[in-house]
C-alpha cells in the first residue's frame, strides 16, 4: 500500500477513537468530520459539531489533536470548527444511525 494511503488510513483509525462524551459513537461515524488534508506532516481537519454550543467542543478538538498527532508521520494537527454545511442526522454512517436507534 502506498505510504500516503497508509498515513490517511491511520489518521482515520485514530479519528474513530474520538467520542463525544454524551454520544456513544465516534466523531467520524457521526459525520462530524468534513475534510482531512494531510500534506508534509501537517494534518488539517475541518469538522463540525452536533450543535453550535456543544459543551464538549474543546474536549473533542484536544482529543483529535492528541490522537491524530500520535500518528508517526503527523507533525502538526490543525482542527477547524466549521458550521457549513450544517450537520444533520443524515450525515451519520449507517452504523451510527443503528447504534443511536435511527434505523
Amino acid at each position: 500500500m502506498n505510504e500516503f494511503l497508509q498515513q490517511e488510513e491511520e489518521v482515520l483509525r485514530m479519528l474513530k477513537t474520538v467520542f463525544d462524551p454524551e454520544i456513544p459513537v465516534n466523531v467520524y461515524d457521526l459525520g462530524l468530520i468534513y475534510k482531512i488534508d494531510l500534506q508534509d506532516g501537517i494534518c488539517t481537519i475541518d469538522m463540525t459539531l452536533t450543535a453550535p454550543n456543544c459543551p464538549a467542543a474543546d474536549f473533542l478538538v484536544e482529543d483529535i489533536r492528541q490522537k491524530v498527532g500520535s500518528v508517526e508521520s503527523v507533525k502538526e494537527v490543525i482542527v477547524n470548527i466549521v458550521f457549513e454545511p450544517e450537520w444533520t442526522k443524515d450525515m451519520m454512517s449507517d452504523e451510527a444511525k443503528l447504534e443511536l436507534g435511527f434505523m
